[in-house]
C-alpha cells in the first residue's frame, strides 16, 4: 500500500472522528494513530528502543 493511500486513510478516519466525535474523539484518533506508527516503525526495524533513550551527542545539535 502506498503511503498516499495510508495517509488518505489516516485522513479519512480523522475527519470522520471530528465529525462523529468532536474534538475530543479527533484528538484520541490523532494521538492512537501516532503511537501505532512509532509502533510500526518500530517492528519494521526502522527504529530501535535506544533512539528514544539515548542522548544526542554535541555534533548532532542543531545550531
Amino acid at each position: 500500500m502506498s503511503m498516499a493511500v495510508v495517509g488518505l486513510l489516516a485522513g479519512m478516519a480523522l475527519g470522520f472522528a471530528g465529525y462523529f466525535g468532536g474534538f475530543g474523539a479527533f484528538v484520541l484518533v490523532a494521538a492512537l494513530g501516532a503511537i501505532g506508527f512509532v509502533v510500526g516503525r518500530f517492528l519494521d526495524g526502522d527504529l530501535e528502543a535506544g533512539d528514544f533513550f539515548r542522548p544526542r551527542s554535541r555534533d548532532d545539535r542543531r545550531r
